[in-house]
């Protein structure tokens, strides 16, 4: 222990500001091999913990600027590194030359980064303001205010919580705080956990704080294997079939004129082949404006719908007016015979989907269609399937864990049908045979632990799965084939905590402990002053 200690002291603890800002840009890219499809979640902790520890450094703690540009660096080379697929999507299918779209991405992490160097900030001004201690500082104020900064950069300009850390431990033990907390409590308990590695660091592995350590990760992992009991949701009704359909066209292709009938065809062709309960398409699966599709294209598959009993669920993008365009899923079904059923996309994708205020310029260097999209209402109604009732979500949607608790919060409040099975339609062929997909996947499985609910996930090119209520994949067919998969899924019902609290959960814990720790702070350098 002595030779770890003589190690960890002797390099780490005597760095300069340039060799930290270098050694945290490194770190922070290791962070890509935490996550899907790698899953080395102790890489995050120990990144982080690091982080602290040289946040807690005497050369660094006396110069907050100095702290928030370490944090801002870690921040930045962990989203570059996680969200380097936007490359694929950039250079591919946007025409942007390989230099501009690596700097767009650095220039988007840069930004998104600012959120943890604020956060930083402020933790080092409230330790001056309410005099806490470096113990503190690391095991408490930190990893609560890191918790606050993955929320900010989630929900500020519509968000983009893309590989937030709580995700990272989606298939460990902890992810049964999930119903309770949601993804934002597993961020705050991965940052507690690199508070304490920090802590025993910083004490050069003394005995005593190893001890201490070692005992707290046991509680806090024992906790979170004693909550894998509690079962907050039960199965409902009669299991339905389903079919996925999984076309795999190129993106490319997809809206080159040429292939339009084709890609037509094949989906017309996927969705007739034999009838299930649900069947359905990826997002946007019909590369044409409803008003542009063949007259009789929409009738012929609502009639297949009512001839067979099947609820068909279709990717399209709906006009409903001049300028005036929606990402939608439309259902037919004996239910919806006269009616379809539409589910709008809300959330949309900035650059993709709607353009943020002052970057119309990046967009026209770019060439991605649908760049302007209606926002329509986030409460909308489940689509019935036989005993179980349905709720779409498209693509980046899944990414927010609080708007889905808050459709299933409403709709219990209001006496309306309650979503039993969750789906959601994607085309990730934008970014290419790249981490999305799996990375995509595992975000879906952390809605699934939030909501006690099953998931269907049908994709364009992967990854395309049944996800059973307890976060364990059920079926899945291989990326980048043309494949159909057919399953059945158990509806259930019930509540989570995290359905009806939300975020708010985890914000009123984490604000309950820091108002705490600044009173009990500040208390106790008053007695010791007097």
């Amino acid at each position: 222990m002595s030779k770890l200690s003589r190690f960890v002291s002797g390099w780490w603890s005597q760095l300069s500001f340039r060799q930290a800002l270098c050694l945290m840009l490194c770190v922070g890219a290791l962070n890509i091999f935490s996550f899907a499809p790698i899953g080395m979640w102790p890489v995050q902790i120990a990144g982080m913990a690091l982080l602290f520890a040289l946040l807690s450094q005497h050369q660094v703690n006396s110069v907050p600027r100095r702290a928030a540009w370490l944090a801002w660096a870690y921040s930045l080379s962990w989203i570059f590194s996680c969200t380097s697929w936007l490359l694929i999507a950039m250079v591919r299918y946007g025409d942007l030359p390989i230099p501009l779209a690596v700097a767009a991405l650095a220039l988007l992490s840069a930004g998104l980064a600012m959120y943890a160097a604020l956060s930083v900030w402020f933790a080092l001004w409230l330790q001056r303001r309410w005099r806490i201690s470096n113990d503190k500082l690391v095991l408490i104020i930190l990893p609560a205010l890191w918790m606050l900064n993955e929320w900010l950069r989630g929900w500020v300009l519509t968000g983009f919580p893309w590989s937030i850390s709580g995700y990272a431990l989606s298939n460990t033990m902890l992810a049964a705080f999930a119903p309770i907390l949601g993804v934002y409590g597993l961020s705050f308990l991965s940052a507690v956990l690199s508070g304490i590695f920090s802590w025993i660091i910083i004490s050069r592995f003394k005995k005593q704080r190893l001890v201490v350590g070692s005992s707290a990760f046991v509680a806090i992992f024992g906790a979170g294997a004693l909550l894998t009991n509690v079962h907050w949701t039960q199965a409902t009704g009669k299991p339905i079939s389903v079919r996925l359909l999984q076309g795999n066209v190129e993106q490319d292709m997809k809206f080159d004129p040429a292939y339009l009938n084709a890609s037509l065809e094949l989906y017309r062709k996927m969705l007739t082949a034999a009838p299930a309960d649900l069947i359905v398409t990826p997002e946007t699966a019909f590369p044409l404006l409803t008003s542009m599709l063949p007259q009789d294209f929409l009738p012929r598959l609502n009639a297949y719908a009512q001839e067979t009993h099947s609820a068909l669920m279709l990717g399209v993008v709906v006009q409903d007016g001049e300028a005036r365009y929606t990402n939608s899923l439309l259902g037919f079904s004996p239910l919806h015979a006269d009616r379809a059923y539409r589910y709008d996309k809300h959330h949309l994708v900035p650059f993709g989907e709607f353009v943020p205020f002052g970057f119309r310029w990046f967009v026209h260097m770019m060439n991605i269609p649908l760049s302007e999209l209606s926002v329509p209402d986030q409460m909308q109604s489940p689509m019935a399937v036989r005993d179980q009732f349905v709720m779409p979500d498209i693509c980046y949607e899944s990414l927010f864990g609080e708007e889905i608790a808050a459709q299933l919060s409403h709709q219990i409040a209001s006496h309306l049908p309650v979503a039993t099975i969750l789906l959601n339609a994607s085309n990730l062929a934008w970014y290419g045979n790249s981490f999305a997909m799996p990375q995509h996947l595992q975000f879906a499985q952390m809605r699934v632990l939030e909501t006690g609910r099953p998931w269907l996930g049908v994709t364009n090119t992967g990854s395309t799965v049944v996800i059973n209520a307890d976060s364990s994949l059920k079926a899945q067919v291989p990326h980048l084939t043309r494949a159909t998969l057919e399953s059945s899924v158990q509806g259930y019902s019930g509540t989570t905590p995290y359905i009806f609290w939300g975020n708010r959960g985890i914000l009123g814990l984490v604000f309950f402990i820091l108002l705490t720790t600044c009173g009990l702070s500040q208390r106790a350098a008053r007695k010791s002053h007097n």
